[in-house]
């Protein structure tokens, strides 16, 4: 069984790494970088490679001070909710007829029950969405996908928004679940977010498969 330690470890030997590395450093000294660098990984830290049973994957890091925390979607629990993550709560409300227990948005408890919230891109310039777009990070984060679906089985993948979706490819749908819906900013909840039931569905899927459900 692997650790995200030695995944993460073997992936900074790579020449792709190494230069990510050298540019990231660079931004952190010059400009203003989210999240905190010693939370650029957190995701990992709070979800063991070995507890894993839902990936929910965003995209960057909120791009706002004191928002991002190292979790896709989540904000600490003293930051106004952004636009997202009220409709991911209203969301959860209708499908389970019960409030989320993250009605705060910090999303750490789900994270604790094996939810691995990934971006594809792990960092962000202040007030610049996408601007680490290219970097490297989408090569790494690639590469995690890509090890959950060959080494780990019957991982439900919620996938929001097209970009999140074109990972499709990367995931071996005979052995995991995948879950597709629009993302949930106010731009496109309305077109199939609201109503997509994914956390109903994710539980289920998780009990036919033996594992406990998550307590969103």
């Amino acid at each position: 069984m692997s650790t995200w330690e030695e995944i993460i470890n073997n992936e900074k030997k790579q020449p792709y790494f190494k230069q990510l590395k050298s540019l990231i450093d660079e931004r952190y000294e010059t400009t203003t970088v989210f999240p905190p660098k010693n939370k650029i990984f957190n995701a990992f830290t709070k979800t063991p490679f070995e507890n894993l049973k839902v990936v929910i994957l965003g995209q960057d890091p909120y791009h706002g001070v004191n928002q991002a925390q190292g979790f896709s979607f989540s904000t600490p629990k003293e930051v106004k909710n952004p636009p997202s993550m009220q409709n991911i709560l209203k969301e959860i409300y209708e499908d389970l007829q019960r409030p989320s227990q993250c009605l705060d948005g910090d999303l750490t408890s789900w994270a604790t029950q094996g939810v691995l919230l990934l971006n594809t891109i792990l960092t962000v310039e202040e007030g610049k969405p996408k601007s680490h777009h290219n970097l490297g990070w989408e090569i790494f984060t690639d590469n995690i996908i890509k090890h959950i679906s060959h080494h780990c089985e019957n991982i439900v993948f919620l996938l929001w928004g097209s970009p999140a979706i074109a990972k499709t490819k990367l995931i071996d749908k005979t052995k995991h679940h995948i879950l597709t819906a629009p993302h949930p900013s106010p731009l496109s909840s309305y077109r199939g977010f609201f109503g997509c039931k994914h956390f109903s569905k994710t539980n289920e899927l998780l009990k036919q498969s033996g594992k406990t459900p998550i307590d969103w």
